[in-house]
């Protein structure tokens, strides 16, 4: 395979598979850029990201702009003379400035299977609406918002009863994989290039508070939908005697069936609660109250007295 000299762009944990395949490959890493330092936990302790641990235990050289849109920094990046950029959930959208740079483009690694799921939150919104296929698209970046050419796909399923952490592992490791295989045609030359198409696009926005908050209304495999999709972060909740109740893990008990009050607790289980919904029947096996850690739904109800009957608003 051919060598190539490389700027890398990239952020959270899903990035550090794909640098690290870079520099197993041998690739040169001119630079990697990655997001200033940000505070965290309750401390608000300057955080570095996990792009900068890696990069830094490899002693990689590193930039950390607040932004890349300064002529200062697109100036530095043109001096390197790369091949060409990677960009992996990074954070910023790049400038034609920095697009115009590398003689074989700025390639993307984007955590969905394109047009589908275009946006800041591809594997929580697939998780969150269902969907049996996800998967990575390598592309190469123009000014619009994940609305490059298509170079590659790769496809992955998500089973039912998986979260959106365990398809983001799955994804980044996949993501990797795709990246070397683009990189090798584009060294030679051989990477296609297939446009999208706008009218299959769909999009993963940002997510808000709001989006956290369960709707006893909506039908349970909905509501299910909604738990693993937004876990291990942020979380869906609701409320229990008016305070914040976590739910970590659900099942569906059964998909069908109508009740006159959603979010009625209609049995108290050894391990579990079963909470009528606008359609069917959930499973609650993991909660966790508010201020508290993570308990199974037994625990729970025999530490805070649950009974038939009440209410989860």
């Amino acid at each position: 395979m051919d060598k190539l000299r490389i700027v890398f762009m990239g952020t959270p944990d899903f990035a550090v598979p794909c640098l690290k395949r870079l520099v197993t490959d041998g690739h040169e890493i001119a630079v990697v850029v990655t997001q200033p330092d940000r505070p965290k936990g309750r401390g608000r302790i300057l955080t570095p990201s996990p792009v900068k641990e890696y990069a830094q235990n490899q002693k990689l050289p590193l930039l950390q702009p607040e932004k890349i849109k300064n002529p200062d920094f697109m100036e530095r990046i043109a001096v390197l003379q790369p091949d060409v950029i990677v960009v992996v959930a990074f954070g910023q959208f790049l400038p034609r400035g920095l697009l115009d740079v590398p003689p074989l483009g700025c390639i993307n690694v984007h955590a969905s299977l394109l047009p589908k799921y275009r946006g800041a939150a591809p594997i929580h919104w697939a998780v969150m609406n269902g969907e049996a296929v996800t998967g990575v698209t390598t592309m190469y970046m123009d000014n619009g918002m994940d609305t490059g050419d298509i170079i590659m796909k790769l496809e992955t399923p998500i089973a039912p009863e998986e979260n959106t952490g365990r398809v983001h592992d799955r994804l980044s490791l996949l993501g990797a994989e795709l990246l070397a295989q683009t990189l090798s045609l584009a060294a030679q030359n051989k990477a296609p290039r297939t446009p999208q198409n706008a009218q299959d696009a769909t999009y993963a926005p940002l997510l808000t508070r709001e989006m956290e908050a369960i709707d006893w209304q909506r039908s349970a495999i909905d509501i299910h939908n909604q738990v693993r999709g937004l876990n291990p972060w942020p979380g869906a909740y609701c409320l229990y005697n008016d305070r914040i109740l976590k739910i970590w893990r659900t099942s569906i008990q059964d998909e069908k069936g109508m009740f006159e009050n959603p979010g009625r607790i209609i049995a108290v289980g050894r391990d579990c609660l079963l909470v009528a919904t606008g359609n069917g029947i959930l499973r609650l096996e993991e909660v966790q109250p508010q201020n508290k850690r993570r308990m199974g739904a037994g625990i729970f109800s025999t530490g805070y007295r649950v009974e038939a009957g009440e209410i989860l608003k």
